[in-house]
Order: C-alpha cells, then sequence, then structure tokens
C-alpha cells in the first residue's frame, strides 16, 4: 500500500511540475458565483479522463474541508483491487482570484500547484460539477452520490464537448453502492 501510495504522490508531483500552471484551458470559464462552504465535504468521482496516479482505482473520493489558513484541506481516495487496499493522497487548495470564482490552485507535494477549475456546478443544490485541471488532458465528473441521472450525465459531456474535451476518454469509475 505504501508503495502504491508514494507513486501516486510522485506522479501527481510530476504532472504538476510539468504542467505548473494555474491557467484555465482554452475555451473553460470557470463558475461564477460560487460558493466554497457549499461545496466541502465529500464528492464521488463519477468519471475521470485517465492518469497514472488514479490508474486502476475505483470507489476514488475527493473530501474537501477547510484549513485554518483560509486554504481546503484536500483528501483523494481511492480503492486499488490489484493491491486489495486504499491509497491515499493529502493536498491543499487556495483560490487563484476571487473566491466566489470555481478556479483553486491545487498542491499534493511542496510548492508545486496546478488549476482546479470547476467549468459546471449544480449551483442550486451542489450536487454535481465538472472539473478540468491546467490543460484539456484532465476532466472529471464528480457529484455527491456515486451516479448521476442520464440526463445529467448528457449535459455535463455536452458542456465537456462544446469546450473541447474528447469525452470518449473518459473512465467510468465503478463504486459498489451508494
Amino acid at each position: 500500500m505504501q508503495k502504491r501510495r508514494n507513486w501516486w504522490c510522485v506522479t501527481a508531483v510530476l504532472l504538476f511540475i510539468l504542467s505548473g500552471c494555474t491557467g484555465v484551458p482554452d475555451n473553460v470559464q470557470p463558475v461564477t458565483g460560487f460558493e466554497l462552504s457549499r461545496y466541502l465535504g465529500t464528492w464521488y468521482e463519477v468519471a475521470r479522463f485517465d492518469h497514472s496516479f488514479e490508474d486502476g482505482l475505483s470507489e476514488v473520493t475527493a473530501t474537501y474541508s477547510m484549513r485554518d489558513d483560509g486554504g481546503v484541506n484536500v483528501i483523494n481516495k481511492g480503492f486499488s483491487k490489484e493491491d486489495n487496499s486504499w491509497d491515499e493522497a493529502q493536498g491543499r487548495a487556495f483560490f487563484v482570484g476571487e473566491p466566489s470564482t470555481g478556479h483553486l490552485k491545487v498542491s499534493f507535494f511542496g510548492p508545486f500547484y496546478a488549476s482546479y477549475v470547476i467549468m459546471s456546478l449544480d449551483k442550486k443544490n451542489y450536487q454535481y460539477a465538472l472539473v478540468t485541471g491546467p490543460d484539456k488532458d484532465f476532466l472529471w465528473i464528480l457529484a455527491r452520490t456515486p451516479s448521476l441521472p442520464e440526463s445529467t450525465i448528457k449535459q455535463l459531456l455536452s458542456t465537456a464537448q462544446q469546450a473541447g474535451y474528447d469525452t470518449d476518454k473518459l473512465i467510468w469509475v465503478e463504486h459498489s453502492t451508494q
């Protein structure tokens, strides 16, 4: 478990170093009217683009909580069937600009940050979000439950496609039960 956890962290760090960017991808606008207090808590990863730092993981969640310095604690957790163990990565996030804009920078190691851009959000109930990184190699569909209605998925896929994402590359994350 420790070996895989280290690999996850090292890979995430390398991606952040290589991308090293807190910008926003072309044709993407971070959501406005964002309320961090409503975004905090646990989110299930419904779908994602494949990356080595999450390779083979199911049951993936991201849990966000406040830090004393005004930032956000980030705990990403997923289950590796291959290792029969849980992997966890802890990080921190801070707003890039105004706290009412869904654009943060996140780090899982030292001073290296990458963008966390919320490009679509259920602003009424904060039940689902479409998130990207510093470029179009990163995409996640997150929800408060392990699955979403088909109509919501279609809406999020359409938003991603209109912004230039190849949604055929999405991996649908396995969750045992709600």
